[in-house]
């Protein structure tokens, strides 16, 4: 069903929509989520339908304060104290924790599992609206499924404009990369999606080793082997290679191939990202996008090197070039 999707800065226009179980777009600091009461199955089923999602494929729920956890996680024993100690050291912020759930959200909402993903985010206009709304709202990235994740309220409008009711416009999204998702349900932590809050900075909290699961079974959001991807075919390709590239490059295809790097290049199009992880994560997206508006179909991308983002902006690029081909 098309509907009049409304853009607007106005978190009360935002609250109502959601309270009438409809869709909305809202910016968090990582990037812009697709929002819907995550207690109302109907509500969040119509998020899967508007991205083209997997139905099994669970969804995060955006909480206002760590206060509302055990509303919708079970937090028994040792749980509890690392909980604690992952919302004393990392929320409000980018940071997803895994636990088993409660019977408070929708069965579509966590996709049939036994556990939900719950964060609370580092955003004013997300937070602003989490209190005003008073419950917890689920929402993958605003975007169909697969595709890139968007960083600008436009960004929403060009990927899901007609099927999201409102569009909360905060501005450009501040780290750019999804969150971090650790899964905590017993004694070993598992990191099953890299992001700004690193492996070393949970191990750090938490005082216990933290297991990498981020290449097992897709039971967390952005764990398919495919995800992240322009519609451009991306290849990934060293520092050293680049130029390489770059003068075989036909002179009837420049057009058609850009690059993406930490480096200017005698090349056009071409998108120079800062050398260092973090600035780079935070512009990747946009370059991204804007190379599918300029009609390119290849992309030569040279990853950063060093920064605390380097493991989730590699995730994601690598992602991006495993991408399936499409009709």
């Amino acid at each position: 069903m098309t509907v009049n999707t409304i853009v607007t800065p106005d978190i009360e226009v935002a609250v109502a929509a959601l309270a009438r179980g409809r869709l909305v777009a809202f910016p968090t600091e990582t990037v812009y989520g697709l929002g819907a009461d995550a207690a109302d199955g109907a509500a969040v089923a119509a998020v899967f339908a508007a991205k083209g999602r997997p139905p099994g494929h669970p969804l995060i729920v955006h909480l206002a304060s760590a206060d509302d956890v055990a509303e919708w996680a079970r937090l028994d024993g040792d749980l509890a104290v690392h909980v604690k100690l992952l919302a004393e050291a990392f929320w409000p912020g980018p940071l997803t924790v895994v636990l088993p759930r409660t019977a408070k959200a929708a069965d579509e909402t966590v996709g049939g599992r036994p556990t939900i993903g719950l964060r609370v985010p580092d955003h004013p206009v997300a937070l602003e609206l989490l209190r005003r709304f008073g419950g917890g709202v689920a929402a993958p990235s605003a975007n169909r499924f697969g595709r890139v994740s968007p960083t600008t309220a436009a960004h929403v409008v060009d990927d899901l404009g007609g099927l999201v009711d409102v569009v909360l416009d905060g501005g450009a999204t501040t780290v750019g990369i999804e969150s971090t998702i650790v899964e905590v349900l017993g004694d070993e932590p598992i990191l099953l999606r890299p992001g700004a809050v690193t492996k070393a900075d949970l191990e750090r909290a938490l005082g216990v080793e933290v297991l990498d699961g981020s290449g097992g079974e897709a039971r967390a959001p952005g764990m398919l082997r495919s995800h992240y991807a322009p519609d451009a075919a991306v290849e990934l390709v060293e520092p050293d290679q680049l130029a390489s590239e770059i003068s075989v490059i036909p002179s009837a295809e420049v057009d058609r191939i850009g690059i993406v790097a930490p480096v200017v290049v005698d090349h056009q199009p071409s998108w120079h990202l800062p050398s260092d992880a973090d600035g780079y994560g935070r512009e990747l997206y946009r370059a991204l996008r804007e190379a599918d508006r300029l009609g390119v179909e290849r992309l030569l991308v040279v990853p950063p090197t060093e920064g605390r983002l380097l493991a989730a902006v590699v995730d994601r690029l690598t992602k991006a070039a495993a991408r399936p081909e499409r009709p």
